[in-house]
């Protein structure tokens, strides 16, 4: 398409009156969005608006559907309208951490869980996804994807393009509409560039056809490792090796415990990571891969975003404060500390460090340290971290508890040892009734 398809609005007032046709100008959240868009720079429609603008449906924007368009936006007379929505508070609710960038109009989803929910109102809603440079690996690292209608599941898949729509029908009355982030960060990142709403009233406005979803009463914070990540729950053990594909959020303890307390959550995990070293082999130091390296940060991963950034660079303001952090690290540490009581005892002397940091920057969530689901070699000394967190700042609102190890013959396992949806599941029964038990929840 080129530049030179930009038509007048005066010429087209004179081509419609030439064939005798009589239009009423109509001023409304559709016709000021499309006539920005006709105005503009063709070159830089957004593959959404490119849609729109292909009046004829023969997969290209050519003069005739630009005239058409223009005089469809000028003399809209009471149809229904298409308005394009930016993803940020306000218009829906964010889900976890996520980034919004002004200057493209992208929401960034990296971490485990992230993503938005709103209810909307028209016809259809079409979301338009666009991916990091890791997209295009294939399915080991792209980011895969969840995409509800009032709870009922309309897409899982991967973004293994550079863009990618998505279109949920709506009913009159409000659909609940879901986008959540399967897969991890340390692999790739999701950018929601639109939403796209059709068939609302013609005199809409924006705050009439999208409403963010209800806040829920709480708010818990989950940090972890691949555990809370859901690496390889949708794999098969033993023939299935790591990959984004597997990965999946809403299996995890963490996602089941938020839907038992109907509570609101914000997933911080990274697999492979830990306190004082990720996970290692022969006892080597593994201190690349630790989860307080990160924690200030929306993710982390070495994809390029928009193609010039990288996702850490974007820094988390905690301005949403968690009602309740739980911890559930030290399963990757145990690859490097073992049984050596020096090495654990240097880990738990890191894990009271992070508990301090984590109080710095949530100064009234309670926290609850677990570990145990994998493996509980480390629970010792996170007793001893709690212990010596109290005894160091006075604060007493940090507790620890220990997660049943997993039952492979009873309730199976996933890709590389790691806990089944059946485990998961088990695991969120006894964290909720310790957070009930403890909080009244």
């Amino acid at each position: 398409m080129k530049k030179g398809l930009k038509i007048g609005i005066g010429a087209l007032l004179l081509a419609s009156f030439a064939a005798g046709a009589v239009f009423a100008l109509v001023s409304n959240a559709r016709t000021e969005r499309i006539l920005t868009v006709l105005d503009g720079d063709p070159d830089a429609l957004t593959d959404a608006e490119k849609e729109y603008l292909d009046m004829n449906g023969d997969g290209s924007v050519t003069l005739g559907d630009w005239v058409r368009a223009k005089l469809d936006a000028i003399f809209h007379r009471n149809a229904a309208q298409t308005l394009f929505i930016e993803p940020v508070a306000g218009n829906v609710k964010l889900l976890g951490r996520t980034a919004y960038h002004e200057g493209t109009g992208t929401l960034w989803c990296s971490l485990s869980g992230s993503g938005i929910d709103f209810v909307g109102h028209g016809t259809q809603c079409t979301l338009t996804l666009i991916g990091d440079s890791n997209c295009k690996i294939g399915t080991a690292s792209a980011p895969r994807y969840a995409v509800y209608a009032d709870d009922n599941l309309i897409a899982d898949a991967q973004l293994l393009t550079e863009s990618q729509t998505v279109t949920v029908p709506l009913q009159a009355s409000g659909t609940r509409v879901r986008l959540v982030k399967l897969s991890e960060s340390a692999n790739s990142s999701l950018g929601i560039a639109a939403i796209r709403l059709d068939g609302a009233d013609a005199k809409a406005q924006p705050a009439d056809v999208i409403t963010p979803a209800p806040a829920k009463s709480h708010l818990i914070e989950f940090i972890g490792d691949s555990i809370t990540c859901g690496y390889g729950v949708d794999g098969v053990f033993g023939t299935d090796t790591f990959k984004t594909q597997n990965e999946n959020a809403t299996k995890t303890y963490a996602y089941f415990t938020a839907q038992n307390l109907d509570a609101d959550y914000s997933m911080v995990s990274y697999s492979g990571h830990g306190i004082i070293s990720g996970y290692t082999t022969q006892g080597k130091l593994n201190s690349g891969q630790l989860v307080p390296k990160f924690y200030r940060q929306v993710g982390h991963n070495s994809a390029l975003i928009e193609g010039k950034r990288r996702i850490q660079e974007d820094l988390w303001d905690f301005s949403v404060q968690p009602d309740l952090v739980v911890i559930n690290l030290g399963t990757n540490d145990a690859s490097y500390t073992g049984t050596d009581a020096a090495l654990q005892k240097a880990f738990a002397e890191k894990y009271t460090e992070f508990l301090k940091e984590i109080r710095g920057k949530n100064p009234n969530a309670p926290v609850l340290c677990t570990l145990g689901i994998m493996g509980g070699n480390l629970c010792d000394a996170i007793d001893l971290a709690v212990s010596d967190y109290i005894a160091q700042s006075g604060d007493s609102n940090v507790r620890t508890m220990r997660f049943d190890m997993q039952d492979t013959n009873a309730d199976g396992v996933a890709v590389d040892w790691h806990p089944s949806e059946a485990t998961h599941k088990k695991a969120a029964e006894k964290l909720t009734a310790e957070i009930r038990a403890w909080l009244n929840w």
